[in-house]
């Protein structure tokens, strides 16, 4: 477990997991391939896109759960999930009790900071539902629900003491971005790659600060 969200020490430092720095490298790598495949119109992206056709069947089901990555619904379970590890840390006489707050502000702004410009240059057009209208990868609404719910989840998980409740975080977690993912693709939202790619890019800023970091913070 991580003591950093962005860089910015949450709580007291742990040792940092040995596989993170592997899983970091595997993740950009396949974001790169994924990216170049679409930008470049190869055999993936065409692929992707019959998967896509394939794949669509827009009903309520599929419309509720894209709505899962929309910012309205993401923001309050971040926003709660960065007061309450604040109010923890400052119980627990951290001087830095304030750096969940500036952590989640900076997930916040971060998420679109970055994906707009990439579907600008991208320009890929959106599926079937969505046309003549471009600019869909990487799904914002994806990079939206990776953050904010990973973001939340490292937030409390470690003042988590019970192992069910940690468990139970991380699962959630998992849930919600993948039920926003296939929501998105069902619906006719978004293609597959848009999601993987959003996936993988928001999994590896998430992972990249425990990863990355080199020295101790300190939390008191």
């Amino acid at each position: 477990m991580s003591g950093t969200l962005g860089g910015v020490p949450i709580t007291p430092p742990r040792p940092r997991p040995p596989f993170l720095r592997p899983a970091l490298c595997l993740l950009g790598l396949l974001f790169a391939v994924v990216t170049w495949q679409v930008a470049a119109e190869g055999p993936l992206a065409r692929a992707d896109e019959r998967l896509g056709r394939a794949l669509l069947a827009r009903d309520g089901v599929s419309a509720f759960l894209a709505d899962l990555g929309n910012v309205e619904v993401a923001l309050p379970v971040l926003a709660a999930a960065a007061g309450y590890a604040a109010l923890r840390a400052r119980a627990a006489g951290l001087r830095r009790w304030w750096a969940a707050l500036v952590a989640a502000a900076g997930a916040a702004v971060a998420v679109p900071l970055v994906v707009a410009p990439l579907q600008a240059l991208i320009d890929r057009p959106g599926p079937p539902p969505m046309a003549p209208d471009t600019g869909f990868y990487p799904s914002g609404h994806t990079a939206t629900a990776v953050v904010f719910y990973g973001a939340a989840v490292l937030l409390v998980l470690p003042w988590l003491r019970r192992r069910v409740a940690r468990l139970a975080a991380v699962g959630a977690g998992v849930v919600l971005v993948a039920a926003t993912g296939v929501g998105l693709v069902r619906h006719g939202y978004h293609w597959p790659l848009d999601v993987v790619g959003s996936l993988t890019a928001g999994a590896a800023a998430l992972t990249a600060p425990t990863a990355l970091r080199t020295g101790k913070h300190s939390g008191s």
